[in-house]
């Protein structure tokens, strides 16, 4: 990969990259929803829509099962529940909610911060599928991006 300027960027320099940008993405996240009263936080714009809680309880299962043993089993845990993500019962209040999702990131900083130049170009399994961890960074980075901007249109609104 090159920079703007030409010169190669190293693989550690794209890792801190990818980590200063899960930070930016988080921090945005965490901003929108601090604003939120419970009412806005559960809310969802139509009835077949997701509110903020359910995103965050989406991504908080997605960060867990992703990031928890990344380097040593596949991202997509048997212990998951995707579908349970999108529906909320008696047991997601917003601080439960806020928990899991600070649990997620911590799985997703705690598997990346140690990670060195020469383990991206490691293989990782997402869904069986088999993945650099640079390419299994880049899908989540993208991934999760995608939700904060659902998360902060929501909270706009």
């Amino acid at each position: 990969m090159t920079t703007t300027r030409g010169a190669a960027m190293s693989h550690e320099a794209i890792l801190d990259l990818c980590l200063r940008e899960f930070r930016r993405t988080k921090q945005l996240a965490d901003r929108a929803i601090t604003q939120l009263d419970d009412e806005q936080f559960f809310r969802a714009l139509a009835a077949d829509g997701n509110s903020v809680a359910i995103v965050v309880k989406h991504v908080a299962g997605n960060a867990r099962s992703r990031w928890r043993d990344f380097l040593t089993s596949d991202g997509e845990k048997p212990d998951r529940d995707r579908d349970s993500e999108f529906v909320l019962d008696d047991r997601d209040t917003r601080a439960d909610l806020i928990r899991r999702w600070e649990e997620g990131w911590a799985y997703l900083f705690g598997a990346l911060e140690p990670l060195g130049e020469a383990d991206l170009d490691r293989e990782v399994k997402i869904r069986g599928e088999a993945l650099s961890v640079l390419q299994a960074i880049h899908r989540q980075l993208s991934h999760y991006a995608y939700h904060v901007g659902q998360i902060v249109l929501l909270a706009r609104t």
